[in-house]
């Protein structure tokens, strides 16, 4: 199977995608001013219990109040195993399929709201507890934690509140599965248990990586508790790892052909952490060193903003309307202009089973959790409606997050449920639009400041003149001459180049001006899949240096100037090279004389051409309740004021469907909408 990972890295954040078959199947976001918080372990304070909702509100040092049911608490001398699915008997595992699909019997044995004490018998207000965030705040609804902790390692997972170990069930083979019970039962310890994950069943794998991932995971949870002992609450006590290192712990194995880098530093973090628990797959990793974008080498902007739209189109010419709502997300389907080659049953199944590929991979590149209906199209005969409900079935086996499925509904809807783990990307990209009350969508301004930090280390490297003249919205400008001033001035000293910056109140937030624009020049031709993984020299030593001197800082000066000299020789090299983006919508305006060109930034196209899959860890953290949707976390901390200026966009640049009151269309109509996928525009 061909996967790789790439990462674009930046001071401001980072971008991982991950690819399969050389699609799209998962992007994941880290912004350095604003890190995510699950899997941190705090000290917190109980600030207030709700006995009629079975839960407690926990101060956990940020603005709202982090949510924790009654169920997530642990007691000393309480059975924690009842938390954990039995490693050793698969059989026992709940395989009611008419209710829940795959794991849709929920974790075995598992306490019933039942079985859980009063929530008052449990904690009490000024309490202070241990907990660990296992899902991050999203709009008003605070973190939710748990105290039954999870420490995960590249090939075994330590939770101090389980008391027994175990195998993941994912390791399929009974004498590997064997071996590892044996191992890692010389690690037992009275305070938690050891489960081995999944990837240490490769025969790659080594004993002792196994055995330096048990000693490190028993080493930080000493750490953790001597500083539990020694601060108060609220407090911070172990920080997960950024996004890059999770992404090496989690799914850099043999599985993967490459891993792609295109920072310098974050290319010798990596190394570093690969030395540390697998050497052997340090070959798997590139340092990225094109003047080309990562992202735009491999079409990656262009699908982000894919991500963004309602409508998908399918292959044959039918397409999803994938709808947010607070309560659920609604995905429609619907023929188009696909019109089937035989019967109408035969034509119905072929586009519901299209759909129900493309519906899994998109909830996975957009983190779509909750609830979820879809309405496939009516289907007649029931063994039509069994295939595509078996196929949904199959799809969600390589889906990390739990999902539920229920079978079709004689109106032809699917009712499902998938856990959330981050943010969706609709909502972590933007926010919503006030002009049109809610119904459209807008990318933030620090996002689109992030763009046009892009835009400009897009076209620096062919700018012929002495300074690049940036025109933006105030907002956008605003950000640019403040918090990201630095990445400015950094660019200038890095190309030699002056960036001008100007703020224009006429200008569309999401609009970028740029002048000139040799970089466009590049369209047009083809491009190689996989150019300039360069190893320079230097760059090949320091691979193969050993730990210390990877810290040594002239060596690391050493790779800057190699990448920086490899960069001076590549540049003007790649003037019929092309990257695969939207055509930019060109205005011309002349100010002061001087006719300049600016580029309207496009909404985000409406088709999707491309399918998504999402990967997933292989332990089963115990299940944690959600907040209801009703309660909101009391605000702890108030935060300082900000205020947003939106301009006006026109509901025509998001492609909604204004009258599809039917799932089929007239194939010999001609609508606008369906002659081309990328119709999207933005209103001046």
């Amino acid at each position: 199977m061909a996967k790789q990972i790439l990462i674009n890295s930046t001071p401001q954040e980072t971008r991982i995608a991950l690819i399969e078959h050389q699609k799209v199947i998962e992007l994941f976001y880290e912004r350095n001013s604003d890190k995510g918080i699950v899997g941190n372990v705090y000290k917190g304070k109980v600030v207030r219990v709700l006995p009629g909702m079975q839960a407690a509100f926990v101060d956990i040092g940020h603005e709202r109040a982090a949510f924790l049911y009654a169920g997530d608490f642990y007691q000393s001398g309480l059975s924690t195993d009842e938390y954990e699915m039995d490693d050793e008997d698969e059989s026992h595992q709940n395989q009611n399929q008419n209710r829940g699909g795959r794991r849709g019997g929920g974790r075995r044995g598992r306490r019933t709201a039942e079985d859980v004490p009063p929530i008052a018998q449990l904690v009490r207000e000024g309490q202070e507890i241990l907990v660990q965030v296992a899902k991050g705040p999203i709009g008003t609804k605070g973190a939710r934690v748990t105290c039954h902790l999870s420490l995960p390692g590249r090939f075994v997972v330590f939770m101090p509140t389980l008391r027994h170990n175990g195998v993941s069930r994912k390791i399929e083979s009974y004498e590997t599965r064997k071996r590892l019970k044996r191992l890692i039962d010389q690690y037992r310890i009275p305070d938690g248990g050891f489960i081995v994950r999944t990837a240490a069943g490769s025969e790659a794998v080594q004993d002792k990586y196994v055995k330096n991932d048990v000693e490190y995971l028993k080493s930080l949870w000493q750490k953790i508790n001597r500083k539990y002992k020694q601060n108060a609450a609220p407090k911070l006590l172990h920080y997960d790892l950024d996004l890059t290192t999770r992404m090496i712990r989690d799914h850099l194995d043999e599985d993967i052909d490459f891993f792609v880098v295109d920072s310098v530093h974050e290319h010798r973090k990596v190394l570093k952490f690969i030395r540390t628990f697998n050497p052997d797959l340090k070959n798997k990793v590139e340092l990225y060193l094109d003047n080309i974008p990562l992202f735009d080498r491999y079409n990656i902007e262009n699908e982000i903003n894919k991500a963004l739209g309602k409508r998908v189109w399918l292959k044959s010419g039918g397409y999803l309307l994938i709808e947010n709502t607070e309560a659920l997300t609604s995905i429609d389907v619907n023929t188009g202009r696909f019109v089937g080659k035989k019967t109408l049953e035969e034509t119905i199944l072929k586009t519901n089973m299209e759909a129900a590929e493309e519906i899994i991979r998109q909830l996975r590149l957009r983190n779509v959790g909750g609830i979820i209906i879809i309405d496939f199209i009516d289907m007649e005969r029931d063994s039509s409606k069994d295939q595509v409900y078996r196929y949904l079935e199959s799809l969600v086996r390589e889906d990390k997050q739990k999902t539920t499925i229920l079978k079709i509904s004689n109106l032809g809807l699917v009712e499902m449920t998938r856990k959330r783990s981050r943010m969706p990307l609709h909502r972590y990209l933007g926010h919503s639009c006030q002009n049109c009350d809610g119904r459209g969508f807008l990318k933030s301004g620090i996002t689109i400041a992030h763009q046009a930090l892009r835009d400009m280390r897009r076209e620096l490297p062919f700018c012929e003149e002495d300074h690049l003249h940036v025109t933006v919205n105030p907002e956008v400008y605003t950000i640019l001459t403040t918090e990201e001033q630095q990445a400015v001035i950094a660019m200038e000293k890095h190309f030699q180049k002056g960036i001008k910056l100007k703020s224009d109140d006429t200008f569309h937030l999401e609009q970028i001006g740029i002048h000139p624009q040799n970089a466009a020049k590049m369209k047009g031709a083809k491009i190689d899949p996989l150019p300039f993984l360069a190893k320079t020299p230097a760059v090949e030593d320091y691979a193969q240096d050993e730990e210390d001197q990877a810290d040594d800082e002239q060596a690391y000066q050493k790779d800057v100037t190699a990448v920086q000299q490899f960069r001076q020789q590549q540049r003007g090299s790649h003037s019929n090279a092309v990257v695969k983006t939207a055509p930019a919508a060109i205005s011309n305006w002349t100010e002061s004389g001087g006719e300049e060109v600016t580029r309207k930034v496009e909404l985000p196209p409406t088709n999707m051409s491309e399918s998504f899959d999402e990967d997933e860890d292989d332990f089963e953290e115990p299940a944690v309740a959600e907040a209801p949707d009703d309660v909101d976390a009391p605000v702890i901390r108030t935060p300082s004021p900000q205020t947003t200026k939106v301009s006006h966009i026109d509901d025509e640049g998001f492609d909604e469907d204004e009258d599809d009151d039917d799932d089929f269309e007239d194939p010999l109509e001609d609508k606008e909408e369906n002659t081309s996928p990328d119709q999207s525009r933005l209103s001046s």
